[in-house]
């Protein structure tokens, strides 16, 4: 009389034996990693030419390929066995970052660089290498088109002697008041104004106004400025 099998070894069984889940080769573990690396070393290219922030971090830049490499690595873990993967996510959900991330483009470039892993660790090697293709065509393409509007901020420190003066100057922009501080002696302003072109003889102007001690005009992106 054949063995009786509960619900509960049937679906142990066919949990264990799913097809998923099998020994990977070393094959697609060196496939699996040098497309994740060329992927890597794409995603590095890409941020290198099209990166527009403050300070161009060379270690940020790099991680994106070993992040691509590492998450492989992880799928390709989990795929053999299904403790093993419950145990990676029980793992990394207690990883915590706390780097924090300004610009929103940046995580974008990590999800592309986890996604690239994801799929190269799961062996759908077409579908990582055209899809990181077409996400990098397309940042280029973003990259390159032209802003119609710039934003800058004008700090102006002058005297009293130079307000009624600086006032009028300031009408002639596309500009919004930031901030102003009054110290003894002298008034620091902060102005945002809204560039067209490249063109800053007002800053000249400015400072030639009789009260006025310095002026500093600064790209502004959001949190940064350059």
């Amino acid at each position: 009389m054949g063995e009786v099998l509960n619900f509960q070894d049937i679906v142990k069984k066919s949990i264990l034996h799913l097809e998923a889940f099998r020994s990977v080769s070393y094959v697609d573990m060196i496939l699996g990693l040098l497309c994740s690396f060329a992927i890597g070393m794409f995603i590095y290219w890409i941020y290198q030419k099209t990166f527009r922030g403050v300070v161009y971090s060379y270690n940020y830049n790099v991680s994106f390929v070993l992040m691509s490499m590492l998450t492989a690595l992880i799928i390709m873990t989990i795929s053999t066995n299904i403790v093993l993967s419950l145990g990676m996510v029980g793992a990394l959900s207690i990883v915590r970052f706390r780097t924090a991330v300004k610009d929103p483009l940046d995580i974008v470039y990590m999800f592309w660089a986890i996604s690239a892993g994801i799929a190269s660790g799961a062996k759908m090697y077409p579908l990582a290498l055209g899809g990181s293709i077409i996400v990098g065509l397309v940042i280029i393409w973003l990259s390159k088109r032209k802003v119609k509007e710039q934003a800058y901020l004008l700090i102006v420190r002058h005297t009293e002697e130079a307000a009624d003066q600086l006032r009028v100057e300031l009408r002639k922009l596309n500009s919004k008041l930031k901030s102003k501080t009054v110290r003894k002696g002298f008034t620091e302003l902060t102005v945002e104004v809204m560039m067209h072109d490249d063109n800053t003889a007002f800053v000249q102007t400015i400072s030639e106004l009789k009260g006025v001690n310095d002026v500093s005009l600064i790209n502004y992106t959001g949190d940064y400025a350059q």
